[in-house]
């Protein structure tokens, strides 16, 4: 990766590595014509670039509208690897990835407690998992919570951790460069470079889990300010006669969306303890409480989904998350819902529904590593 790591962050090749990376493979014209350099200079820019493995030729062939067909440039996607690791109150989720965050190997910790030496060996033990320290060009770690811009954990509810400096903490330990990132803006960062969100200029982000998180990109820049890891959405109203949260707003989406909310409204009802999966299963199947709780949950979502595309004007969301199987069972009632809380000449809203595992949160820690080392912002 000295190719990359070794040039300036404003070096014009950082640009074209980023472009190569996201919408490759790309074809010199047109990536000339994005970076508004003539051919010569792309040539020159990219050819340290090509020598060092980063950049190849495609197999792809194009016509050329004068002379001989050409190969686009793409990315070695095996050139480099990368970790991300997803923390929770639990578990260490780790992921290797190559320099496309596609993912090639994963592995999971227990946290034995919260201390930060007991966290910190999770991860080291979960990074050994994946292979020898030396195959790995950085590690990024993503957790639910509030993060400073050198990488201390200012706010972990989930670890009850409060300014703790992780990302040195993990660098001493391992000697790779380590950063650490709120786990919605990570997951935003992932779906903007390498998912849903590639080649949109404008798209949000929502996420149902444990909690509610929204992400949100506009001009082709992720919106992540320091308050971005308190998770403000999970206070968003959506049903004023609805059960009350932990802070105690009434209806919030906190209280009506999330896992802990969808099992506490069943057993209130019914007097049994079900799981989450079995919920969702039992609305499928016809049963009267399930389908109760599962119809108004997915209502509920259509209207924090058309909250977020009237407020920022983006018509694409993308759905992710734990808990986001709901928008599956209840795609009938979370349609009509945006339907109704929607102008009808606005364009429709696009959902992009993504997987529902932990392994897509810690794809998003290495996307952060990823593209911090192309643009040269790795500390």
């Amino acid at each position: 990766m000295d190719a990359v790591t070794s040039l300036a962050p404003s070096s014009p090749a950082r640009a074209l590595a980023r472009e190569v990376l996201i919408r490759g493979p790309i074809s010199r014209a047109d990536l000339a014509a994005r970076l508004g350099l003539s051919v010569a200079s792309l040539t020159r820019l990219s050819k340290p670039l090509l020598d060092a493995g980063v950049l190849r030729e495609s197999d792809e062939v194009t016509a050329a509208a004068i002379g001989r067909p050409v190969r686009p440039l793409e990315v070695s996607p095996d050139a480099h690897r990368f970790v991300g690791v997803k923390l929770t109150g639990g578990a260490a989720s780790a992921v290797a990835t190559n320099l496309k965050a596609d993912v090639v190997g994963s592995s999971e910790r227990a946290l034995p407690s919260h201390d930060v030496e007991d966290v910190i060996d999770a991860i080291v033990g979960a990074l050994a998992d994946l292979g020898p320290l030396e195959e790995f060009s950085g590690i990024g770690i993503s957790i639910g919570g509030k993060v400073d811009s050198d990488a201390t954990v200012l706010r972990a509810p989930f670890l009850g951790w409060r300014d703790v400096p992780l990302a040195g903490l993990v660098q001493e330990r391992t000697g790779l460069p380590a950063v650490v990132e709120n786990d919605v803006v990570a997951l935003t960062i992932a779906e903007q470079w390498f998912g849903a969100g590639r080649g949109e200029k404008d798209f949000a982000v929502l996420t149902v889990g444990a909690g509610v998180g929204y992400g949100l990109v506009i001009n082709d820049t992720v919106i992540a300010p320091p308050d971005a890891g308190l998770g403000l959405v999970g206070h968003y109203p959506l049903d004023p006669t609805g059960p009350r949260c932990r802070e105690g707003h009434r209806g919030c989406s906190s209280a009506v969306l999330t896992i802990p909310a969808i099992c506490s409204q069943f057993a209130a009802s019914t007097g049994e303890q079900r799981t989450y999966d079995e919920i969702l299963g039992l609305a499928g199947e016809g049963h009267p409480v399930a389908g109760a709780v599962v119809q108004a949950a997915g209502e509920a979502l259509g209207l924090l989904v058309s909250a977020v595309a009237n407020l920022t004007m983006v018509e694409l969301v993308v759905l992710s998350g734990e808990g986001m199987d709901l928008a599956d069972v209840a795609s009938e009632p979370l349609r009509r819902s945006i339907e109704y809380h929607r102008d009808p000449e606005a364009a429709p809203v696009r959902l992009s529904r993504q997987p529902s595992d932990f392994a897509q949160w810690a794809r998003g820690a290495a996307a952060v590593v990823i593209q911090r080392t192309i643009l040269g912002t790795l500390q």
